[in-house]
């Protein structure tokens, strides 16, 4: 499956600005946030992890840093790089191959990785149709 050079370059370039291991502002690892097993709700679940393991100290927030990709907001995450996720389609979306490690450095690169919960939670949103909701 072809996916977008821009999406795979913004992606590989994200992992080597982040520096902290969780998110300094909260103090939380991923660890706390667990998804249903559908009716995965993108303001409920999918922000939340993003705040906690993605957007902050260099990652993918608005602040400039080495990748093109932002997770601080749904149009961010949807809309800002094609290919990053691909609606009804997690086997196609770069944001599911990094996050389980598949394509490219696991996403998040340092810290605690996302739990098998949270990877199915992000794989059921997308094949849910990766909805604002």
């Amino acid at each position: 499956m072809y996916v977008g050079a821009a999406a795979c370059v913004a992606l590989l370039a994200g992992g080597s600005g982040c520096k902290d291991k969780n998110n300094p502002l909260t103090g939380d690892s991923p660890s706390n946030i667990v998804f249903p097993t559908s009716g995965v709700r993108y303001g409920v679940s999918v922000q939340p992890l993003f705040n906690q393991a993605c957007n902050f100290g260099g990652c993918h927030d608005d602040n400039p840093h080495q990748s093109a990709l932002s997770l601080t907001t749904f149009d961010n995450a949807v809309r800002m790089v094609p290919g990053i996720v691909v609606p009804g389609n997690p086997d196609g979306s770069v944001l599911v191959l990094r996050i389980q490690g598949s394509s490219g450095t696991r996403m998040p690169p340092s810290g605690n990785p996302l739990n098998q919960n949270q990877v199915n939670g992000i794989r059921t949103w997308i094949a849910e149709g990766a909805n604002n909701n």
